[in-house]
């Protein structure tokens, strides 16, 4: 798709308050108009929108489980499960019952803070990090039990996020040592192993890898750092999709000068425009660029939204139903919802 003969605006159309520390992490229900967003408050709030009115309201305040910020939340891709992760070293598994979210399962075994939580595109398993350094993978048993499959060793650091490819039961992990490792399954002994590092010697980062996503055809991935880069990835989707086992990935591309403080977050969008969330409290998308330049570049910067909140931007998210709708979530307690618009 081409934006590049669009003009573009970011439009706030609202303003969600209720929690009272910063909001880390958001997750749109991918199979309804709920949108889940955590705090340092050490609840989670359900936000529903409106069919009447088009405005989201507070459905629900998950409270009294966590004893510490909750810093990553998840839902599973059928959407009845929420899977939220707390410094208090414990995963939380919510479910809607009637019209009631309760917590079904508690996930105990990290030594410390869990820093985030991901489900696998069949919700059958389920993967969390952790600052003690690993990656535990779960797996979904009947009645809502689940059984730790594998820990992960491997990074040196905290692990800041982990994430599963859409479309193959692969895992990726960032972490503060600078690195994404990536997580495979060994076809014989059913052990899961790293398959390989993105560091400095191959165009890696230089700092901390806050974040990572997908394109949606699973073949490309961007990452963003502490080193204010954004780094494109791409694999071959030929070998990837025909299963001839693992396709390494390499790196196409490094966004630089674009941003002069940590960004934090990044979310590549059904259509194709990655948005990103820093700490100079700015959204900024950027899309790839049509030029046809032989040394151009590859991707390009779309829009730039200064001052989207007032402090720190830690999340942002596009949305699972409506294309160019998104939501992000900062350190001054307030998520927003926005509509990438046309200019009229």
């Amino acid at each position: 798709m081409d934006f590049s003969e669009e003009g573009l605006e970011l439009k706030e159309i609202q303003r969600l308050e209720g929690h009272n520390d910063r909001v880390w992490s958001l997750a749109w229900n991918p199979t309804s108009t709920l949108l889940a967003s955590c705090s340092g408050d050490k609840t989670v709030r359900i936000w529903q929108r409106s069919p009447s009115t088009s405005s989201w309201h507070c459905k629900a305040v998950l409270e009294e489980t966590h004893t510490r910020t909750v810093r990553s939340c998840a839902w599973s891709p059928s959407g009845k499960l929420l899977a939220t992760a707390s410094f208090d070293a414990t995963t939380a598994i919510w479910e809607l019952i009637g019209d009631d979210f309760e917590c079904v399962s508690t996930l105990e075994g990290h030594e410390n803070e869990v820093k985030s939580v991901s489900w696998n595109a069949s919700g059958s398993l389920l993967a969390t990090c952790s600052r003690d350094k690993s990656v535990w993978i779960w797996e979904v048993q009947p009645g809502n039990e689940f059984e730790c499959v594998s820990v992960l060793q491997g990074h040196t650091q905290d692990v800041k996020m982990v994430q599963w490819h859409p479309i193959m039961d692969v895992l990726f992990s960032c972490s503060y040592d600078n690195t994404v490792k990536i997580w495979a399954e060994d076809g014989d002994s059913d052990d899961w192993h790293c398959v390989q590092t993105l560091g400095e010697s191959n165009n890696g980062h230089t700092s901390t890898v806050w974040a990572l996503s997908f394109n949606p055809e699973g073949d490309k991935m961007v990452t963003c750092s502490d080193d204010l880069t954004v780094k494109i990835w791409d694999t071959d989707s030929i070998t990837m999709q025909a299963g001839e086992g693992y396709a390494p990935w390499k790196h196409l591309c490094t966004l630089s000068g674009y941003h002069d403080r940590t960004i934090f977050s990044v979310h590549w969008s059904r259509e194709g425009i990655i948005a990103t969330g820093a700490a100079d409290d700015a959204i900024r998308f950027f899309v790839e660029s049509k030029d046809g330049l032989v040394d151009g570049p590859l991707y390009k910067l779309m829009l730039k939204k200064e001052q989207a909140h007032d402090m720190d931007i830690n999340s942002v998210q596009w949305s699972s139903g409506e294309n160019r709708l998104l939501a992000s979530a900062s350190d001054d307690g307030t998520i927003k919802i926005w509509e990438l618009a046309s200019i009229t």
